[in-house]
């Protein structure tokens, strides 16, 4: 049994996606899930008009939009692995749904459009992955279109990003000369447009192509060779320890779209990508995947997957041990006991119950409303709490209320369940107990305002109050109200704590000035 489980937890892989918006994310999702046999048809984010949408994207406003704003888990198997993607939002305004989520991979996968190359949201992404130190794979994307050089885009990866690079493949040109890639790991030459020849054609140990073909007659072809030999001979080695540590990213360039070199970045990518790693708990132990007591955090709260049953899932990334439905767990910071007898497993809004899981896994947990986000769940008698995850301060606020003062249950309903999800933070004036609503970017209050529509039927106006710097008090009780002004306004937030709403950073250092004993601290 015990071999059993190893296997299990040895063969699971666990990652996320990251990238700027419109570089290709849910796209190369799309493919991987195909070749994984979870889906017969892989629809791209541009298929609005066909009716036909990304199967990770969900929900209704990412359907409209073609943008994905919610972290999607989706699972499916391939070569004896058992893929956990966790795919996350690309646009900027929901960065700290996506640094959540990286709290709970063991990799990543970051992708480049080759025509634009490093990206803004990409090197904030990236830099989440370094500070984890989790191994981070390269997929430099839209080989199809006219881009950058490829030695450019290696350059790129070094100086902007500062990590290491080793090329698996290199591209025979471009756009509508792209002939295929060169594969260095493998060995051959994977053609872009085999139409009835072999796909893949074998390479001499001299370096070039083994069989005639067309081809070798082109100028991309006899660059290619070029680039390679140049590579074989100054650029980094492949270090599967250096990969592992995160500090050399393997690089491969393909085509998304047409589906060009995603299987082959699939496959050896499941070979280098690590098994399920140990995670650090709040006393600084670490606690292993192959320990005998199941743990796990929840890293996201998504309410209304079914808009039907109002439900709300807190998705769990097991740490540890095996999972099995029925179990009873603990949750330290409520000091209260759960049995898990409705859990599901996903493919984007495709659930079905999950009976058993082992570390690695990510499984949702019907919520009603007692999780939080990083709480720890945990087996048996153990009181371990893992480490806290990020929570960011916002930097946008608006007033918020429902137009239709008869929908007020509904409107706080509807408040208390969304703001649950972690994308927008709440909190209300001391007295008069207005609504304010906080958020990193201004796309999470369209958001906001499009679901309370949609899902809970209560239109609502919004007051913008623009940019505010929101500060916490270590010492609360030494607090007066009268410390309170226009330009310093005090509120509480969804735990209770007050926090003060300061117009701007002169406004918060005046404000230092004048109340010295006051201490002030931000979130992330």
């Amino acid at each position: 049994m015990e071999k059993k489980i190893h296997d299990e937890i040895n063969s699971r892989r666990t990652f996320a996606i990251i990238s700027h918006p419109d570089a290709g994310k849910t796209t190369i999702t799309e493919k991987l899930l195909y070749f994984g046999g979870a889906i017969r048809d892989a629809g791209t984010v541009k298929g609005k008009k066909s009716g036909k949408f990304a199967t990770s994207d969900w929900m209704e406003i990412e359907k409209q939009r073609g943008i994905s704003v919610t972290s999607s888990v989706l699972q499916f198997d391939y070569a004896g692995k058992r893929v956990n993607i966790l795919d996350t939002p690309g646009h900027e305004d929901f960065s700290e749904d996506t640094y959540r989520t990286l709290m709970a991979v063991d990799a990543a996968v970051m992708m480049v459009d080759s025509a634009k190359g490093i990206e803004p949201q990409t090197i904030k992404l990236f830099k989440v992955c370094r500070m984890r130190g989790i191994p981070i794979f390269t997929f430099i994307n839209k080989m199809d279109r006219q881009g950058k050089e490829p030695l450019e885009l290696m350059e790129e990866l070094e100086e902007v990003l500062g990590i290491q690079s080793y090329a698996m493949n290199w591209p025979i040109g471009m756009g509508k000369e792209f002939l295929g890639i060169y594969d260095r790991y493998n060995d051959r030459v994977e053609l872009a447009r085999p139409e009835g020849e072999e796909r893949f054609l074998p390479i001499t140990e001299e370096g070039g192509l083994a069989v005639e073909h067309s081809m070798t007659a082109t100028s991309y072809y006899q660059q290619a060779l070029e680039d390679v030999m140049l590579l074989n001979e100054a650029g980094n080695e492949f270090d599967e320890e250096r990969v592992a540590k995160g500090d050399l990213t393997p690089v491969f360039f393909g085509s998304a779209l047409t589906n060009f070199g995603v299987q082959t970045f699939l496959e050896t990518f499941l070979q280098f990508a690590p098994p399920p790693q140990p995670r650090k708990s709040r006393d600084g132990e670490e606690v292993e995947p192959e320990s005998e007591i199941f743990s796990g955090f929840i890293f996201k709260i998504q309410a209304n997957m079914n808009p039907a049953h109002r439900d709300r899932i807190a998705f769990v990334r097991i740490v540890s041990g095996e999972f099995e439905r029925g179990m009873t767990v603990n949750v330290p910071r409520l000091s209260k006991n759960f049995k898990l007898s409705q859990t599901t497993q996903f493919l984007a809004d495709d659930r079905e119950t999950v009976n058993e899981a082992v570390a690695g896994d990510i499984i949702g947990l019907y919520d009603t409303g007692n999780y939080q986000i990083g709480d720890t769940v945990v087996g048996g008698k153990s009181n371990f709490q893992f480490e806290a995850l990020p929570q960011f301060t916002p930097e946008l606020f608006v007033r918020v209320a429902a137009k239709n003062v008869m929908k007020s249950k509904q409107f706080h309903k509807g408040i208390l369940q969304l703001v649950q999800e972690g994308a927008i933070q709440y909190y209300k004036t001391l007295h008069t107990e207005e609504v304010i609503l906080g958020a990193v970017g201004q796309l999470q209050f369209e958001v906001f305002e499009h679901r309370m529509r949609a899902e809970y039927h209560v239109e609502v106006q919004m007051e913008t109050m623009g940019s505010k710097v929101a500060r916490w008090i270590e010492n609360e009780e030494d607090v007066k109200e009268s410390m309170a002004g226009q330009r310093a306004l005090l509120v509480k937030d969804r735990y209770d704590r007050k926090v003060f709403l300061f117009e701007n950073d002169f406004a918060m250092r005046w404000f230092q000035d004048k109340f010295p004993d006051i201490r002030l601290y931000n979130l992330l």
